[in-house]
């Protein structure tokens, strides 16, 4: 805790020093994935963003309670409320239960993460698990006269919320502007404004996802979830709320004012917005259409894609660019980020062949503090990695006995390498990258045979199909065929 962390607080929009609600621990909150689909890159950015806090509040001495939810009811398909829930119509589509939509993909989120190196959170709640809380914060915001009843359903009034608080402090939104843009309410009639949010709405007969309430049988609004979930677990007043730019309005917005009138202030004291990646000038995301899945990142299998990309490519990839900046994707960068990380790491490896002197020709205590002012200014992680890069060519140049360092500067030099690249940055040292790199051959390899299982069986080749699915489990690899393909483990 002696790292004197300073963050860009979206909320008063300039950088702040971080100064912790108690003493030694820190309530992050960040808000998870809406899971009714494949991870895709763009979902890598707050992960491995928010990670790297995490990593280095942990790193600083902190206590940190990490809480990252999960969606799995609420988020329809317009943010104007109105739409099929995503994850009903997914099930709907697949003819499942929401809950198998649910669970299926918030494994292969967790298995993606996991290949990251994204360390898991302390909770991980979900939405469906926290109705009665959500139901308390309803009923709260309706006795205090902020919310009203429409037809089974409850709305937020932020007309009436603006004439005491301001709605639109986090994002710069201007009622007044809104008042001024509002038209006709198209298939909104229930609402007294447009910008009226839905706490709790009233299930369709179609709607799969419902639960009973006073008001209806219905399912929460999107924002109030993380109302709920995050005044459970860090209680009403918490250190860090984190999210992508996307959600800055509504979602992070509507949470504040939903906050407000519950508990009398704002949730979070410092608010954490990671950028986009971009792809061909455009928002990578579901909606558009426009994403990458990291399964075919790591497959290469995307006409957009020159190659596979291992995970630790994509994850230096991140770290290369400011959190707070966009991000563009692009096969070129991806290889230079594959050439950097290969560099950084085979430096890394040749740590332990380096032999001190009885004087420094370098400065490995101004490195250090060179590292934590850039990590101490925003996670400024692209700062740390060319600080990083300053020490691949102080150890290159010792090895061809061009520079040297004392034995206690060596030292001082090895544990700052492995205290940034491996425990901060959350890359692999040179042996665990190995590993990971043999791992991630061995599943591209299984990957192939399988997809070329699936090519035999759709050729009706079944001589070919059996003997590849025969030859896999005789080496101990369990084959489960599923709709969308097959999922495998090794015994």
């Amino acid at each position: 805790m002696d790292n004197k962390l300073v963050i860009y607080n979206t909320l008063s929009r300039k950088k702040e020093e971080f100064k912790a609600i108690n003493p030694k621990h820190v309530g992050l909150y960040v808000c998870g994935p809406t899971v009714y689909g494949d991870p895709h890159l763009g979902h890598t950015r707050p992960a491995i963003t928010f990670d790297i806090l995490f990593r280095y509040l942990k790193h600083s001495g902190y206590k940190v309670r990490y809480v990252r939810n999960i969606t799995d009811v609420g988020h329809l398909e317009s943010d104007a409320d109105t739409g099929e829930d995503k994850i009903a119509k997914k099930a709907r589509l697949e003819e499942l239960e929401p809950m198998e939509v649910v669970q299926f993909y918030t494994d292969r989120y967790h298995y993606y993460m996991d290949l990251l190196n994204v360390q898991k959170p302390s909770i991980e709640p979900r939405a469906s698990g926290h109705i009665i809380e959500q139901l308390q914060i309803v009923e709260d915001i309706l006795k205090k006269g902020l919310a009203y009843e429409s037809n089974g359903s409850v709305y937020f009034d932020v007309e009436k919320y603006n004439q005491s608080n301001h709605y639109g402090q986090l994002s710069g939104r201007n009622i007044d502007d809104l008042l001024s843009t509002t038209r006709e309410l198209d298939g909104q009639t229930e609402k007294r404004n447009s910008f009226d949010f839905a706490l709790w709405k009233k299930a369709s007969p179609e709607h799969i996802m419902r639960w009973p309430s006073r008001f209806s049988d219905g399912f929460p609004g999107w924002h109030l979830e993380c109302s709920a979930m995050s005044a459970k677990y860090l209680g009403t007043e918490f250190d860090i709320h984190g999210g992508g730019m996307d959600l800055l309005f509504p979602h992070h917005e509507c949470e504040i004012a939903q906050s407000t009138v519950t508990n009398g202030h704002t949730p979070a004291r410092y608010w954490m917005h990671n950028n986009m990646i971009t792809i061909d000038g455009q928002k990578m995301g579901k909606s558009l259409g426009n994403f990458i899945t990291l399964e075919q990142m790591f497959s290469g299998e995307h006409e957009k894609l020159a190659q596979a990309y291992s995970p630790m490519t994509v994850r230096f990839f991140i770290l290369q660019a400011h959190y707070r900046s966009t991000l563009d994707f692009s096969n070129e960068a991806l290889q230079a980020s594959q050439k950097g990380l290969e560099r950084l790491l085979e430096a890394c490896g040749k740590l332990d062949k380096l032999q001190p002197s009885d004087s420094s020709s370098f400065q490995v205590a101004e490195l250090k503090d060179k590292c934590y002012a850039a990590l101490n200014d925003d996670l400024n992680t692209p700062i740390l990695i060319a600080h990083l890069f300053d020490a691949v060519k102080y150890i290159n140049s010792m090895l061809a006995g061009k520079a040297t360092l004392t034995s206690e500067d060596l030292e001082v030099l090895k544990q700052l390498m492995k205290e940034m690249v491996v425990n901060i940055l959350g890359l692999p040292a040179t042996a665990e990258g190995d590993n990971q790199a043999n791992g991630e051959l061995l599943s591209e390899t299984i990957n192939l045979l399988l997809n070329l299982r699936i090519d035999a069986k759709a050729n009706k080749d079944w001589a070919t199909a059996d003997k590849i699915r025969n030859e896999l489990q005789a080496l101990g690899v369990e084959i489960k065929d599923t709709k969308d393909g097959f999922e495998w483990s090794i015994k």
